[in-house]
């Protein structure tokens, strides 16, 4: 987004196009810790190492597809997940740890990941109907060996003798994700480790045991690959010459000829009304900083207080009984409704609009410096130029940022 791109050079970063997506970029300068900027702040980049770029560009999904992330946290291919899908997609993102949800669910409220469900299963049983899914990302626990560099004491923690159980919950994650696939369905498996037992070992073992197929990968530029017997068709990052982790990238397809007469894939289901929550009408939620008819198609309904959005795709895709989250967009009370400070997605330019035009205010203003205008109401939105921020509250005219960390 160009607006991002300013505001980051505004603040002095420098950066340039990774050469294998336009929707990666590569820093150049940094005058500061890139995670102390606005545009990381507010949601609009997040900081990945390059090689954790490549699982969900290698998956590839359509947008408005529908995608699983079974081990997803901390959120960053989700979101990139996210982006690719669109708001019309939807992706489920699993994780297991309810620590490590939290850490998933403030991620995707900070990115305004719309188009994005949360729920919290064993990868391993994970609930979805069989033969339901058409793409899958799956980045299991890994002995993490390919960020040595980083992370030095990793080979001390995960040397050969303590690696069996990893693998075995590899393979268990892998033929339950193999039992999702619809027919001609697409599971991208990866690792950080740069262990063959935990890569190449864990294809032979989809192929041969689950049925799966490579789907050769193409080269993605801006990267050495570390060729090894058995690596035929898959991608495994040289992390030195690459200067990014040591990565494993594998594309596998689902090859199960379907019988005469039947369908193959999803089966088509009527929209579900029992998904627990009490419906709320777009118009509840308009407001001064609200404009509700932006969010993409869906439903909203509160739970214990908390709106959230739920995709439209999600009514067919999820099975009943299947307990997760919508994206919160704010709590609704007797006062009425009142939207996350975060949210940004359902905002449009208006009188109720505090538009800053330096970096430097933006950061005045979080800081807990006053600023007095002469708007009247509790909010206002909040801009930098013509970038949406989110929403502050007024008290007496007088602007109260409440963003949180």
């Amino acid at each position: 987004m160009p607006l991002v791109r300013d505001l980051l050079e505004a603040e002095g970063f420098r950066f340039e196009p990774e050469p294998f997506s336009s929707l990666c970029f590569r820093l150049l300068e940094e005058p500061f810790p890139l995670g102390s900027s606005l545009a990381a702040f507010f949601g609009y980049i997040y900081i990945q190492d390059r090689s954790s770029m490549l699982p969900p560009l290698a998956l590839n999904p359509a947008r408005g597809a529908t995608v699983v992330d079974v081990c997803a946290s901390p959120g960053s291919k989700t979101g990139l997940l996210a982006q690719l899908v669109g708001e019309e997609g939807f992706v489920l993102a699993n994780e297991i740890s309810h620590a490590r949800l939290n850490t998933l669910r403030m991620t995707l409220k900070t990115c305004n990941c719309i188009q994005v469900g949360t729920c919290s299963y064993s990868g391993d049983v994970l609930p979805l109907r069989p033969g339901s899914c058409q793409a899958i990302l799956l980045d299991p626990p890994c002995s993490g060996w390919g960020t040595v560099e980083k992370n030095p004491r990793v080979l001390d923690v995960w040397h050969e003798g303590k690696i069996q159980p990893l693998i075995t919950l590899q393979r268990r994650l892998l033929a339950q994700a193999a039992s999702l696939l619809a027919d001609d369905g697409v599971l991208v498996y990866s690792t950080c480790t740069t262990n063959s037992e935990e890569n190449e070992l864990q294809v032979r073992y989809a192929e041969e045991e689950l049925g799966l197929v490579r789907d050769p990968i193409e080269p993605f530029a801006g990267f050495v690959w570390d060729e090894r017997a058995g690596s035929e068709g898959t991608l495994r990052v040289d992390g030195t010459r690459s200067r990014a982790q040591g990565f494993y990238i594998a594309r596998l397809r689902k090859r199960t000829p379907a019988a005469p007469g039947t369908h193959s894939g999803q089966e088509p289901a009527e929209v579900r009304k029992g998904t627990g929550g009490c419906d709320v009408a777009r118009s509840q939620l308009a407001a001064a900083t609200v404009q509700p008819d932006l969010l993409p198609d869906g439903r909203c309904a509160v739970f214990s207080g908390t709106v959230r959005f739920l995709p439209r795709a999600s009514e067919t895709f999820l099975p009943d009984g299947f307990v997760w989250q919508g994206a919160p967009l704010g709590r609704l009370g007797s006062g009425g409704f009142q939207a996350d400070a975060r949210l940004r997605v359902c905002m449009q330019p208006s009188p109720r609009s505090i538009v800053l035009q330096e970096p430097q205010e933006v950061r005045s203003l979080l800081s807990g410096v006053s600023m007095r205008t002469e708007l009247k109401g509790k909010e206002a939105g909040l801009w930098w130029r013509d970038l949406p921020l989110g929403r502050v509250s007024l008290r007496n005219g007088r602007v109260i940022a409440g963003f949180g960390k």
